[in-house]
């Protein structure tokens, strides 16, 4: 049976107070499997981000509680919440976040270096060729273009083998062929490498990359669909976004 890399149980949280409150998340339980690609979707103000940094440990939720692994994150101090992001999740954001004075090489192994940590020379020749990177090792970022900068961002999230990897909006800054080739990679990490990926996406073509697609609508998650093709995300995008009150909430995911 397949385990689970995160989960979150009741999950709430709220922005502001009075006229300003909004209720990001409203008891949002569900668990990504190891081994998986799922996808987060839904409407513009929905939670999705919300949820996701709830999930990696970046953001602090009001209620309900998160696992990484086995690993309650409520019950962590500061240091050892930074030491959990820094060993057991790695990260893919939309703005590639990497050093311009370090090499190709030097972003991939950063996070190890900063841990005192040595690569797996084995492992990390996997993940380099993986990515298409041998060639650009030497390369500044600004020596490279906005898709190989983000193939050494995923590279990067991959190195240290982490338990799971949190994607926000990856290919937010790239056109349609650099997407697809970063989008290949994460999923290609999931397939050949084992990796459990979590993806945060408006794009139905970027979501049909995912083993499993959550629906999140007014901070709740209301849906769920496996084997995704763009046109099936595209069809139940509209009720999300309508604010549908026929729409499923769900206390738990379905499973399959």
């Amino acid at each position: 049976m397949t385990g689970v890399a995160a989960a979150t149980t009741d999950l709430s949280k709220v922005y502001g107070s009075g006229d300003t409150r909004v209720v990001a998340l409203d008891r949002v339980s569900v668990s990504f499997r190891e081994g998986e690609f799922t996808a987060i979707m839904g409407p513009s103000g929905s939670g999705k981000s919300t949820l996701m940094h709830c999930a990696a440990g970046l953001d602090s939720a009001d209620s309900g509680s998160v696992r990484v692994g086995t690993t309650e994150l409520g019950g962590l101090d500061d240091r050892q919440l930074t030491r959990l992001r820094r060993d057991r999740i790695g990260f893919v954001f939309q703005a590639f976040n990497l050093l311009p004075t370090l090499t190709a090489l030097e972003n991939i192994t950063l996070p190890m270096t900063i841990a005192g940590r040595r690569p797996d020379p084995q492992w990390l020749d996997r993940v380099i060729s993986m990515v298409g990177l041998s060639e650009r090792l030497g390369h500044r970022p600004a020596q490279l273009s906005g898709g190989q900068q983000q193939r050494v961002a995923v590279a990067r999230a991959l190195a240290p083998r982490p338990a799971i990897v949190f994607a926000d909006e990856p290919t937010g800054n790239l056109d349609s062929r650099a997407g697809a080739e970063v989008l290949g990679f994460l999923r290609e990490s999931v397939r050949e490498l084992g990796q459990s990926v979590v993806m945060v996406t408006h794009d139905p073509v970027a979501a049909s990359y995912a083993d499993r697609v959550v629906f999140l609508a007014d901070g709740r998650l209301v849906d769920e669909m496996a084997c995704p093709s763009p046109d099936r995300v595209l069809d139940l995008m509209p009720r999300l976004s309508g604010g549908n009150p026929q729409a499923p909430a769900l206390d738990a995911p379905r499973t399959g």
